[in-house]
């Protein structure tokens, strides 16, 4: 049996069925039949679910849409799993869900538990890289939204029935790479005593001026005193990227996040892979030679200027890299994911260009913009870390509210929208702080089962109870919602998207919220209670699942 039944995929398919069967009642052949779209609705009196096909066909047909949708809509009641269907002008088709499927569906989640909105093996071998910063300096605020975002895509894939893998690339070369080097020289040498003029800029990059390389040149007198003055840049390079490189895992394990590869860029040049890469593209017709340099001809796959991956001093590019780096992805995987910065988005169409002249689909490489997260405190911005001096670090703000708040409300708004993310807000301990709202639904939630089997009221097996007498409106409402959850998954994992993940929580908090402000779970009739003790312990599945697909902890007790 599958471990998903999607509501709204289903209602899709039936609604197809029924648009045929009424073209050949009337024995009208389309060559194509529009699109039929079906969404939730946002208000209960437009029905639980909507669908504008006959407005589509209507316009197709010359007929009028209502007309059309009255046809549709006698197919549709054919069918239990609706209670009834409306046709409303201009000829929306709005649809409301039968309690009996609502009750199997409440049944089916009770059954399968955290199995329910985990889908079947797709076969499909997905990399998503995530974070990615360059090994120079801890990780600030920014790199921790795109951490929460990267990894709970990855959790929402996993649960769509994808092969996951996720990957940091490391940066671990370059004229960076040396500028963090002779920086950290500096400030050894320094410490020894030595008068060591450090400029803002070096070899044409600026140097590194934060107090962790103060740190990092602390440390290395402190083990080995002033024996290594001597040594030369990439030995300090290596040292000071081998120290952040650790800081940066040990973030990262706080926040939840743990990697399956660390992939640097350097085994690239080991193996030569950038040289092979480009000898293919060679062989492709994609290079040329201009001006002492190799251009990589991207115009001709849709970029709006060629690029080049050699320069005129015969150094390779950050790009010849990339490609060289992608090129190993795809000889793994079927669909890459890269959690970019927002201000790398003018590197998609080169990106998706060399995908394409290396053969493989450009639509198989997905990328997820991450826009700057604003940190305020009740409405105030946030000045600049005093200790780093340069950025917020996540780690300032994992010890300030911790992991659980600022991964999910990291995830409150689109990813490649800016967000305000209000420290105080994150810390209260009252049911504006949306993270705080949706833990306390599944604690309370906890609580109310552990008060029932105190009381000796327990409900051991799903058909114990007579789920038939959950016949409340704001009963009726949580079990749609719950209903929906496959479809939720679906829908985050397939857009890229948790941001819509972590508004399904609230809105499942919400109404749980609501229903227990108006009803007693536990009540003087054994069969209601068990009944609702059946519905509050699938609402605590769901929440606990869905929490979880966040990489946010479900507390027990708060």
């Amino acid at each position: 049996m599958s471990k998903v039944r999607q509501v709204k995929k289903e209602i899709k398919i039936l609604v197809e069925e029924a648009v045929k069967s009424s073209l050949r009642s009337k024995k009208i052949k389309l060559k194509k039949v529009p699109e039929v779209s079906v969404e939730r609705s946002k208000e209960e009196k437009f029905g639980d679910y909507s669908t504008n096909i006959a407005l589509l066909l209507g316009k197709e047909l010359n007929i009028p849409p209502q007309e059309i949708g009255g046809l549709i809509s006698r197919f549709l009641g054919e069918k239990e799993i609706f209670s009834r269907i409306e046709i409303v002008p201009p000829g929306f088709i709005n649809l409301f869900l039968g309690s009996k499927r609502l009750y199997r569906i409440l049944a089916l989640i009770l059954e399968k538990e955290t199995q329910f909105g985990r889908f079947d093996d797709k076969g499909k071998k997905v990399q998503i890289e995530f974070v990615s910063a360059n090994p120079t300096g801890p990780l600030h605020v920014g790199h921790g939204r795109g951490a929460a975002i990267g990894d709970s895509i990855a959790n929402l894939l996993d649960a769509y029935g994808y092969r996951v893998s996720r990957e940091y690339y490391i940066n671990d070369r370059g004229n960076q790479i040396d500028t963090l080097g002779i920086s950290v020289k500096w400030r050894y040498l320094a410490l020894l005593g030595e008068k060591v003029h450090f400029p803002e800029e070096w070899n044409g990059a600026q140097t590194y001026q934060g107090d962790y390389i103060k740190d990092i040149a602390g440390l290395i007198k402190e083990k080995h005193g002033a024996k290594w003055k001597e040594k030369d840049i990439s030995f300090f390079s290596q040292l000071a990227m081998e120290e952040i490189t650790t800081g940066i895992k040990n973030d990262l394990k706080a926040f939840g996040v743990n990697f399956d590869t660390w992939f640097k860029e350097s085994e690239l040049y080991k193996k030569r892979e950038p040289e092979r890469i480009k000898k293919v593209l060679e062989k492709k017709g994609c290079l040329e030679e201009k001006d002492g340099a190799v251009w990589f001809k991207s115009k001709l796959f849709g970029d709006t200027k060629n690029r080049v991956i050699i320069r005129q001093n015969k150094t390779p590019t950050y790009l010849a890299s990339d490609i060289a780096y992608h090129a190993q992805k795809f000889k793994h995987f079927n669909e890459v994911i890269n959690v970019w910065g927002a201000d790398h988005h003018g590197y998609i169409p080169r990106m998706k260009a060399a995908v394409e002249a290396l053969g493989y689909q450009p639509d198989n490489l997905k990328i997820v913009l991450v826009q700057l997260v604003k940190l305020t405190r009740s409405g105030r911005q946030v000045s600049m870390s005093t200790r780093q001096g340069e950025f917020i670090t996540l780690k300032e703000v994992l010890s300030e509210v911790g992991k659980d708040a600022a991964r999910f409300i990291f995830m409150t708004r689109r990813s490649d929208a800016q967000l305000d993310f209000d420290l105080e807000l994150a810390k209260k301990k009252s049911l504006d702080n949306p993270v705080y709202y949706v833990q306390y639904a599944h604690a309370r939630l906890c609580n109310i089962l552990q008060f029932a089997e105190e009381k000796q009221i327990v409900l051991k097996k799903t058909n114990e109870a007579k789920l038939s007498l959950l016949k409340e409106k704001e009963e009726l409402h949580l079990i749609k919602l719950l209903a929906g959850f496959p479809d939720i998954v679906e829908l985050s994992a397939c857009s890229l998207e948790p941001h819509r993940l972590t508004n399904y929580l609230r809105e499942v908090a919400r109404s749980f919220h609501s229903f227990y402000s108006i009803h007693r779970v536990i009540t003087d009739d054994l069969d209601l209670s068990l009944a609702r003790l059946a519905l509050i312990k699938a609402v605590k599945i769901i929440v606990k699942s869905a929490l979880g697909l966040l990489g946010v902890d479900a507390p027990e007790k708060m």
